[in-house]
């Protein structure tokens, strides 16, 4: 389990044991903290709880690789006790706001909520190959209940939270800017509200960091300092300033430390993408080889392709800033971040996929088109992880947790109503969108079909995982494209701009400020 397993264990290790003036340079090679602030301080709460239970599971450099039946027991309750304590009251309570917004029945809000509960991908990569992605996952959702009551102020608290947890909220963040931006253009510009969301989204940041700022000038004051630390090499962001710093300053450790997190919490020193993810960069490397083109060329051209593929939902949901686009808009850019930035991993599938699923709670949420598309995207995700879940044996969990939800859901391969039948003549599926659909789960079983029982020739040992590629980012591209186009729908710009009507299933109803 020297995975995400180890990472997470390792962290709580170090934060427990060393000064925090040293946790982000702290032996670097293996399993160094690349995670923001609050991860950091979450790592430390666990240990301390952690090591009064047994010591050994964190000991300083002895525990590394450390691997007990208890210890395996202690972290899958940490990540339980996390997501029960954020991440479904924040699902309960926008689930909740989205029904009663939309008159969606109980029953209808109660099926959804379990759905979102349920999603396969999201609990098998949390509780099967390890992560706490449920806690800044449920930020998140307090960020978008929080701005579908008209609290946006408090929404930039819980972002900036998502933010400081794990830096793949920046997914995110193009959305809610615009949206943000939007409030405060439209119908007029309102200075009062742009500065009081500039100044408590500044504040929240300040908080979030201030732990490690304050305690790097303590273990200055103490004499301890970053310096040593087992990695002693200065962060370039410090080093690229323009002005000489004096290290024997009051402000140069606190700026030490926040450019050194900053350069290990974002990953422009890795390669375009981790492993084979289902996105844009590692299809094209299946025919034409990316690793010989300079890394800050391929880092411009991704950050170029990504703000082109984000540009559609952004200015939309910045024209027409409705709270209930909010959900689109961020799958939308979530979609364009996932195949086209720069260093995907395989996880972060997650973070569009959270946007689309919650949808499930909004009116037609359950509806024949909604639910197939939404449905189809899950599935879809959840299929991509499964390379990686194979090599954490996890291809139990992975069948009954998706077999399970697309029952739920009556979508394929347990049900094939939503196509066929009484209840797919309801209308919302094109004859086009049904077979597309059915196409890629037709494609998909295949490929489980001959991953287990067709070995790959020794020329192409990698054949299955690449083909998973492929077919993945071919749906998550039209993912992309659906979700900008309902997004663009809904706003009411084509009415608006060209007095077109179009017949949208669910989202008649009139939009509220």
């Amino acid at each position: 389990m020297h995975g995400d397993f180890e990472a997470q264990r390792h962290w709580m290790e170090i934060t427990t044991h060393i000064p925090i003036s040293q946790w982000y340079f702290y032996h670097l090679p293996y399993w160094g903290l690349d995670y923001p602030p609050l991860t950091a301080y979450h790592s430390w709460l666990l240990g301390k709880i952690g090591s009064i239970i047994e010591p050994k599971w964190f000991a300083l450099d002895t525990s590394r690789g450390f691997e007990s039946q208890l210890l395996k027991v202690y972290m899958r309750a940490t990540v339980l006790v996390s997501e029960y304590l954020i991440y479904i009251p924040a699902a309960i309570i926008l689930n909740r706001k989205f029904g009663r917004m939309r008159g969606v029945s109980v029953w209808e809000s109660s099926v959804a909520l379990v759905a979102i509960l349920m999603q396969p991908a999201t609990i098998v990569i949390d509780h099967g190959h390890f992560q706490y992605n449920t806690v800044m996952l449920g930020f998140v959702l307090a960020c978008i209940s929080s701005m579908l009551a008209g609290r946006a102020l408090w929404g930039c608290v819980f972002f900036v939270a998502a933010l400081c947890y794990k830096q793949m909220a920046l997914y995110y963040a193009p959305a809610i800017f615009a949206y943000l931006i939007g409030i405060c253009m439209v119908p007029r510009f309102s200075a009062s509200r742009f500065i009081a969301i500039a100044l408590v989204t500044t504040l929240s940041f300040a908080i979030c960091f201030a732990p490690l700022l304050l305690g790097s000038l303590y273990d200055d004051y103490r004499g301890i300092s970053a310096s040593t630390a087992k990695e002693t090499t200065l962060p370039p962001l410090l080093v690229a300033l323009p002005v000489k710093l004096d290290d024997k300053s009051w402000y140069y450790p606190p700026l030490l430390q926040l450019t050194q997190s900053i350069h290990r919490i974002l990953p422009f020193a890795r390669g375009l993408f981790e492993d084979k993810v289902a996105n844009m960069w590692c299809a094209i490397h299946t025919a034409h080889k990316l690793h010989k083109y300079p890394l800050g060329q391929m880092q411009r051209i991704s950050t170029v392709v990504t703000l082109i593929s984000i540009l559609p939902s952004t200015m939309t949901i910045s024209l027409f800033p409705h709270r209930e686009l909010l959900p689109w808009a961020m799958a939308s850019t979530a979609w364009g971040f996932f195949l086209c930035s720069f260093q995907v991993h395989e996880k972060s599938v997650l973070l569009p996929l959270l946007p689309m699923t919650i949808l499930l709670g909004s009116d037609g949420g359950l509806g024949v088109e909604m639910r197939a598309w939404i449905g189809w995207a899950n599935m879809l995700g959840v299929w991509t992880l499964f390379p990686l879940l194979k090599r954490d044996e996890l291809r139990l969990p992975y069948a009954v947790l998706a077999l399970l939800w697309s029952w739920l859901l009556g979508l394929p391969p347990t049900s094939l109503s939503l196509y066929f039948g009484r209840q797919s003549q309801k209308g919302g599926l094109t004859i086009l969108t049904k077979m597309m659909h059915l196409g890629f789960y037709i494609a998909m079983i295949a490929w489980h079909i001959g991953e287990a029982f067709m070995p790959p020739p020794e020329d192409k040992p990698d054949l299955w995982v690449v083909l998973n590629v492929l077919i993945g980012f071919a749906g998550f591209g039209v993912c992309l494209v659906w979700c900008s186009w309902q997004l663009i729908l809904r706003s009411g710009m084509l009415e608006d701009y060209f007095g077109v009507r179009l017949r949208i299933e669910a989202g008649n109803k009139k939009k509220t400020q």
